[in-house]
């Protein structure tokens, strides 16, 4: 029996038609498969691998901390290097109210910590989220997913959730002294990229400053560099309380975190004792492999510095009678076509050409643009080539 059956027969499936194809190694913006076969990967892994696949730094990193040690023991009791060094580093090249990192293993899981955090803090239960608006699949972190679709088939969920348009007054108006938190994406990604304007951001953090509301920003996707600064809230002038990240905050390795100020964070070390615990959060080998991405990332100011020329080309490229919209924040972009139907056949046509990418989960009519940032414009251009000649082939 072949591996794809093998796949198919006993790894749990989270769609009816999965892309299958099996890889056999990566390096840079490249995937090639076990005939031989290369892919650009267009999607850098679901904004995971932000510098590239196979980067020597992050396998050296990884390679040394598990010859020296894997896992040791639950989360917070031992004093283990990587995570230390890391957290470290991370505070360094953010705010200093946010000085305290709580590693996760997902993102999802970083949400789950920050909703906790913030009804700790408030003793408050009401929370506000954004339609369309994505934190994971958690219980919790589906309870703040903005779209009933997806809630409906696992109700009942968190009690006092609130959905409000992304970027609309209405949102900002419901915000009350009954409020513990407003959770948002910096630039809304499952959306299909999209970003408020400066002074709704700007409106959003004083009226939770009115009220003594924690703001969430969650930069899963947005964050490390992806939007042409380090972290995308740095455009709009304000700092959040909590920041959530994930994806490519583990250099390829699975790892997640939400940061804040300390004297908010020791808020979960009594009353109860163990206010959130995990075992395998900040496992050390991904903290290694993390610390020594956003290494790379930092010394290769080059990446961040050219992002809007390489995202003018794909604007300059990427036209056609068939292209309805554009929508694009840095080196990450949503194309829409007039179906559902035809963008994902497009985005099927794409995998079959050698381009990976795929659809927006709430917008379907959307493919997605997002390569790992160390792509050169030699391949961006042959990425265009792909799209182009994939929708001529419909």
């Amino acid at each position: 029996m072949n591996h794809r059956q093998l796949f198919l027969d006993h790894v749990a499936q989270t769609s009816p038609k999965p892309i299958g194809i099996e890889m056999a190694s990566a390096e840079g913006v490249w995937l090639t498969d076990t005939h031989g076969k290369k892919y650009m990967d267009g999607i850098a892994g679901f904004s995971v691998c932000n510098i590239g696949h196979g980067n020597p730094a992050v396998i050296k990193a990884v390679q040394e901390q598990a010859a020296a040690y894997m896992h040791v023991i639950v989360y917070g009791e031992f004093i283990e290097q990587p995570q230390v060094a890391y957290a470290k580093l991370l505070t360094q090249y953010l705010p200093p109210s946010l000085n305290c990192v709580y590693f996760t293993n997902s993102g999802a899981e970083a949400t789950e910590g920050a909703m906790k955090l913030a009804k700790r803090i408030t003793n408050r239960t009401k929370i506000i989220a954004a339609n369309n608006s994505y934190h994971g699949s958690t219980q919790g972190a589906l309870s703040v997913m903005g779209d009933e679709y997806f809630r409906n088939a696992f109700r009942p969920l968190l009690p006092d959730v609130y959905h409000y348009d992304y970027g609309a007054d209405e949102l900002i108006e419901a915000i009350d002294s009954a409020t513990a938190c407003v959770i948002i994406e910096t630039v809304q990604a499952e959306s299909g990229v999209t970003a408020p304007s400066e002074t709704w951001m700007k409106a959003l953090r004083a009226k939770c400053d009115q009220h003594c509301v924690l703001l969430i920003l969650d930069e899963i996707q947005a964050g490390f560099g992806r939007t042409g600064t380090l972290w995308a809230f740095e455009q709009y002038g304000i700092v959040p309380d909590i920041l959530l990240l994930g994806k490519a905050l583990g250099g390829g390795m699975p790892l997640g975190a939400f940061i804040a100020d300390q004297r908010l964070m020791n808020t979960l070390t009594y009353a109860p004792v163990l206010g959130h615990i995990t075992t395998f959060g900040g496992h050390p080998v991904s903290c290694a492999a993390g610390k020594a991405a956003f290494e790379e990332l930092i010394a290769h100011t080059e990446w961040s510095n050219n992002i809007p020329s390489k995202a003018a080309i794909l604007k300059t490229r990427l036209q056609h009678p068939s292209i309805v919209s554009v929508n694009s924040y840095g080196l990450w972009m949503s194309i829409q076509f007039a179906t559902d139907t035809q963008a994902q056949s497009i985005a099927h046509a794409c995998v079959q050409n050698g381009l990976v990418t795929d659809w927006f989960l709430f917008a379907p009519d959307r493919i997605r643009i997002a390569p790992p940032l160390i792509i050169t414009e030699e391949e961006l251009h042959l990425l265009c080539d792909i799209v182009l000649k994939s929708i001529d082939g419909q």
